[in-house]
């Protein structure tokens, strides 16, 4: 395709009337988008008068049962209340679970006829339930998992070491990943109210 001849004025003004439907398009796309800071300090919810910090550290969340849904919960705390601890009167209630698949992901010795793993994944896996704490309504569930790989060496106390390491590693990541799903449904709970 060539650009319009100049002796030809309708080919120049259809040329012209595209380029202008095709910004206004734009800025009718471009003015759709909500795209909001993830440190604001505007509310997450419409009619609420504290910002997103204070709404994620109104959430109480419920005690867990095992080691690394105990470690899921603390960095969720933190990250809640952004080290202040727990809520003295929650807003909001979490109900987690947190369950843990390990499995080896090599089956290779180098130089030994024995065919232990060399390399290990722990994957865990978060399933939660939201709950606003005055009327016991569910505002949001979800569930999300992180894998996170280790190294297994041949002494016996290393690998479980190891292995609680990679747990360690991937509780921090999957409270950080619950703490953005969880503010992304409060959002979304707040556009619907």
């Amino acid at each position: 395709m060539s650009l319009p001849d100049p002796e030809k004025p309708e080919a120049a003004r259809l040329l012209r009337r595209i380029a202008v439907y095709g910004f206004v398009a734009s800025l009718t796309l471009v003015s759709a988008c909500t795209v909001r800071p993830l440190y604001s300090s505007a509310p997450l919810t419409a009619g609420s008068q504290v910002g997103a910090a204070a709404e994620l550290a109104s959430i109480a969340i419920k005690p867990v049962a095992t080691r690394y849904a105990q470690q899921v919960r603390n960095n969720l705390i933190f990250a809640f209340g952004q080290g202040s601890g727990e809520p003295a009167s929650s807003v909001y209630t979490l109900d987690l679970g947190v369950s843990e698949l390990v499995e080896s992901a090599a089956l290779v010795q180098v130089q030994t006829d024995e065919d232990e793993p060399t390399a290990g994944t722990v994957t865990l896996t978060a399933n939660y339930v939201l709950r606003d704490t005055a009327t016991g309504t569910v505002i949001a569930l979800g569930k999300r998992s992180i894998p996170s790989s280790y190294d297994k060496p041949r002494q016996e106390y290393a690998a479980y070491r190891a292995q609680i390491d990679a747990e360690n590693r991937a509780a921090r990541e999957l409270a950080d990943l619950l703490r953005l799903a969880i503010a992304q449904d409060l959002v979304k709970h707040g556009k619907k109210a």
